[in-house]
């Protein structure tokens, strides 16, 4: 469905150009939720503001349901834009037009009939949930609904792609969840393509299916939501995971295990970090190794979540015993595909 490749873009600045993207390349399938993901100033939005061509690349080819936009005429990127449908972080409405009249504004650009605008913008309100609230204005909304309303004006030319630019960074968390889930229910309903902008690993979690890590104007990596999560590569990726699981035993959890075997040391014990995914989540795979190998087991810090409908968690564990027990357990650990990392020799 999209395809970049090559993509550079590059600024003029006081110093000097200003590289935001250096040879992007990405291939986003039809009907998937792709996250891009990067702090700020990566070049993320940069990079989604070329999917729609409102950013021209210095370098490099943006095809989008197999058209070369760089090669359209004007008259023909008006046409391929309405195959593009983009939400935005501050909802972008017109205080002076109700809810139906801002969803119904693009369509009124492209000199639709009354009836045919109705018969349009009625089931968009119906599906974001604010057939109620038809005749309010902005200021009568909460920043949730004002999204819902973005969504819809998105979605009322029917493309075939939806951009979100950090739609949901300026609401609360739980307003956040609904408008992910709200994304998710139209990206399964309409079959729609999704790319999801944003520097919360959240938001990816949550909906997104495959994700792009941007890391100064590059893509640093790349893959399944489950995979990136579990067998992160790439420090910026470690670091954006750790908003959702840390990566690291907190340096109070460290001082206490620490304290705890000066008082009885313990030549054999071995700090580890488990990292689990998927089918692997739904293993004894503690229990199963403390029966075979007798192994005394402490479990120190982590966490057990949800990502994409399947287990993911990552445990730090205080493991004691015989050590060519301790290198069993973690032989069997690893052939069963769970991540094993020795945090300290404590």
């Amino acid at each position: 469905m999209i395809h970049l490749e090559g993509i550079y873009q590059t600024y003029p600045g006081p110093q000097g150009p200003v590289e935001a993207l250096r040879g992007i390349d990405l291939r986003i399938a039809a009907g998937e939720v792709f996250g891009i993901i990067g702090r700020s100033g990566a070049g993320k939005s940069s990079l989604v503001r070329t999917i729609n061509w409102l950013n021209q690349p210095s370098r490099g080819t943006v095809t989008v349901a197999g058209r070369s936009l760089g090669a359209l005429s004007e008259a023909q990127l008006r046409e391929a834009r309405r195959d593009i449908g983009m939400i935005f972080q501050h909802f972008n409405l017109l205080a002076s037009r109700t809810v139906y009249d801002n969803v119904a504004l693009p369509l009124e650009l492209a000199r639709w009939s009354a009836d045919r605008i109705r018969a349009r913008v009625e089931p968009l309100l119906e599906l974001v949930g604010l057939s109620a609230f038809r005749d309010r204005y902005p200021a009568q909304l909460s920043g949730g609904q004002k999204q819902r309303v973005g969504i819809a004006r998105a979605l009322a030319s029917q493309p075939k792609v939806l951009l979100s630019d950090e739609a949901t960074s300026a609401l609360d968390p739980e307003t956040t969840r609904s408008i992910l889930a709200l994304l998710r229910d139209i990206n399964r309903e309409l079959g729609l393509t999704i790319v999801l902008i944003t520097h919360q690993m959240q938001v990816i979690k949550q909906v997104a299916d495959r994700v792009a890590v941007i890391d100064g104007g590059r893509i640093v990596e790349c893959g399944p939501v489950l995979e990136v999560f579990s067998r992160p590569q790439h420090a910026t990726t470690r670091s954006l995971i750790e908003d959702v699981v840390p990566q690291a035993l907190p340096e109070a959890v460290l001082a206490r295990v620490q304290a705890q075997l000066q008082q009885s040391p313990d030549a054999s014990a071995r700090l580890l970090r488990l990292v689990f995914a998927g089918a692997q989540g739904e293993q004894a795979l503690l229990s199963d190794v403390i029966r075979r190998f007798n192994l005394d087991l402490n479990i120190l810090h982590g966490q057990v979540d949800d990502v994409q409908g399947q287990p993911f968690g990552a445990l730090s564990v205080l493991a004691r015993g015989d050590a060519a027990a301790v290198a069993q357990a973690v032989a069997q650990w690893r052939q069963a595909g769970v991540v094993v990392e020795e945090l300290s020799h404590v």
